[in-house]
């Protein structure tokens, strides 16, 4: 049993790199800047979009479970973006982030996600924070999740959100 789950955390990470993008229209080591707190008029926008993403990037596409449907609902990925990308928030790509990273596509996120199988008990570790976001959205459906990032200026900010 411990071989099958070590299999699992070892293919949900092989998933996470193979699908990795290359950052496109910010240089390399360009700070990203945090995406301010949505104001209270803009905040149902942003909810709307994320109940749109779930729906039509997610669920229509055949993830079903009602752990990872609530958690991507849940976690606001406008809060994980640069601010000159909080217009794309929830579209169905991936965003720069700054230092040649990206914030994954949040289908992909889902894909990940549901592959772990997570019970909430079980522990997780998180190679590559970058953004914060698939940390979050595994948060929601695990009570232990580790993350680590190698790239000093993403971690730190982490850190301080």
């Amino acid at each position: 049993m411990a071989h099958y789950q070590e299999m699992k955390y070892l293919f949900a990470l092989l998933i996470a790199l193979s699908l990795l993008l290359p950052a496109c229209g910010q240089p390399d080591g360009m700070a990203a800047t945090p995406a301010p707190a949505a104001t209270p008029e803009e905040e149902p926008a942003f909810t709307d979009a994320r109940k749109r993403m779930v729906e039509y990037q997610i669920e229509r596409r055949g993830i079903s479970s009602p752990e990872i449907l609530a958690a991507m609902a849940a976690v606001p990925r406008h809060k994980f973006v640069p601010q000159m990308y909080l217009d794309e928030a929830y579209a169905d790509h991936p965003l720069p982030i700054g230092h040649g990273q990206t914030i994954s596509q949040p289908y992909v996120v889902a894909l990940m996600t549901e592959h772990l199988a997570l019970q909430r008990s079980e522990k997780v570790l998180e190679v590559g924070t970058g953004s914060g976001y698939q940390a979050a959205v595994l948060a929601e459906i695990s009570d232990q999740v580790y993350s680590i990032e190698i790239i000093e200026p993403l971690g730190h900010r982490r850190q301080i959100r």
